[in-house]
């Protein structure tokens, strides 16, 4: 997809959302089931069933996968897909590319084996490896805007308000 088809696609969406702002705002969801035999979750993914289970370092045995490494990889996701449209919207040429993150955790909180420690990751790293020819300040700014527009990125770095409920059911 070049620029112009690009912006061809969303210039209809834009203009919906100029015109009606409530219909910008959409709920995405995610479902899973726990499972009754394992200390694991069952998450619908839409393609495929993933089986969400504990981290070696908190005894699961590797074999289903670790929520942290899902919120890595949907990071790596979307700022994979911005970066990508980012760089045809402003023309930037990429022969190729990689997605990197990591992130640090320290499990004597996830175990509460130390209360001073803290429960999730202390730091995340994202990088790109990027094959182009484009001069530095283009760089610099298909990085700004990829960080500005990956919903992930930025929801990892602006907290939302969040709410957690149970019901019997």
């Amino acid at each position: 997809m070049d620029a112009t088809a690009l912006r061809a696609l969303q210039a209809p969406l834009k203009d919906q959302y100029r015109q009606s702002p409530d219909a910008a705002v959409i709920t995405l969801t995610a479902k899973g089931s726990l499972d009754d035999t394992a200390i694991a979750c069952k998450v619908e993914t839409g393609r495929a069933l993933a089986v969400a289970g504990l981290h070696p370092a908190t005894g699961g045995s590797g074999a289903e996968l670790c929520s942290g490494d899902m919120l890595l990889e949907a990071l790596v996701a979307c700022a994979g897909v911005t970066l990508k449209a980012v760089a045809t919207a402003l023309e930037i040429p990429l022969r190729a590319g990689t997605v990197s993150a990591e992130g640090d955790l320290d499990f004597r909180g996830t175990l509460g084996v130390d209360k001073e420690a803290p429960v999730g990751f202390r730091a995340i790293r994202l990088s790109f490896a990027l094959d182009t020819d484009a001069p530095q300040e283009k760089l610099d700014q298909l990085l700004k805007l990829t960080e500005r527009y990956c919903v992930v990125f930025q929801t990892l770095n602006h907290r939302p308000e969040l709410t957690v409920a149970a019901t019997k059911g």
